[in-house]
């Protein structure tokens, strides 16, 4: 009797056995599915520039840019902080791949609107692309007076436009790095030695210090389009603080401008000389919509 059970428990341990065997090669077999990488950046800007992130489908983004004067400025002007020009701005995720947003900037009285295309999403598993892939398209007008009325002005003379191409990476939960090649068009420019067209490569990277900190840099090299001994190349530097709903950004630049045409094309202020601004971004996501998860 006892070597009968003992055998029937043998044979019961054996099919266990057998069918785990048979359930793990189905597990290993069965295809992944594709995951979107998120969270290459905290915010939908490295500093100044556009970052290869998104705002989430339904979600508004309020965003506050403040620049003070320049540090070298001295004691008699607070080292910059008696001087402060500022951008408000909203975002809203019309989808997870598709951003729309205006804003206004108090330095040149400037307006400014974009739309904003993820085609491609950097993603692990199968078919997946190793990179996220950006568009993006603005339009700015100044609306500040004339200072020459005695000739005719067209609203059109108002306008810029710029065109950008980001090409980023999320390397790992620590690293994260973009390119982005951008052409800015003025309708009008101040003299008659500048170029209408101006070409610049940015460059933006991420890295993770802890949880809710981060170092955060971007740069814009003028390739072509602007005289170098008057215009500099836009430098920032400065860390992403995370706060729940809030993305607070503080920041040392030479740039004045806080939208693509205006920083690229009208940076004269220079980092080795010690002409840097303090500044910070503050970033408050509000949700709208039906919210739509990554």
């Amino acid at each position: 009797m006892k070597k009968s059970i003992i055998a029937l428990l043998c044979i019961v341990l054996y099919h266990v056995s057998l069918a785990q065997d048979l359930l793990s090669l189905v597990d290993k077999n069965e295809p992944k599915k594709i995951e979107h990488v998120t969270n290459a950046f905290k915010s939908s800007r490295v500093l100044n520039g556009h970052s290869m992130e998104m705002i989430g489908k339904g979600e508004l983004d309020v965003r506050i840019l403040h620049r003070f004067g320049e540090i070298n400025s001295g004691p008699n002007n607070l080292f910059g902080l008696d001087q402060a020009n500022m951008r408000l701005g909203f975002d809203y995720g019309l989808l997870n791949s598709l951003t729309i947003g205006i804003g206004r900037s108090n330095v040149g009285k400037e307006l400014d609107g974009f739309i904003k295309f993820r085609p491609v999403w950097q993603s692990t598993g199968p078919g997946s692309f190793p990179v996220s892939i950006v568009l993006v398209t603005g339009i700015t007008a100044q609306t500040q007076p004339w200072t020459d009325t005695a000739k005719k002005n067209y609203f059109s003379n108002r306008l810029a436009f710029y065109n950008e191409l980001i090409i980023g990476r999320k390397f790992n939960e620590h690293f994260s790095l973009q390119l982005s090649p951008v052409f800015v068009h003025r309708n009008l420019v101040a003299l008659a030695s500048e170029e209408n067209d101006v070409y610049a490569l940015g460059i933006g990277a991420r890295l993770k210090l802890s949880k809710r900190v981060a170092v955060v840099a971007d740069y814009h090299y003028i390739a072509k389009g602007l005289d170098k001994n008057v215009y500099k190349d836009p430098f920032s530097l400065g860390f992403d603080i995370e706060t729940g709903g809030h993305v607070f950004q503080l920041l040392f630049t030479n740039a004045t401008g806080m939208n693509e045409k205006s920083f690229i094309t009208n940076t004269t202020s220079n980092w080795g000389k010690g002409s840097i601004r303090f500044g910070f971004n503050l970033s408050r996501i509000f949700t709208v919509g039906k919210r739509r998860n990554h």
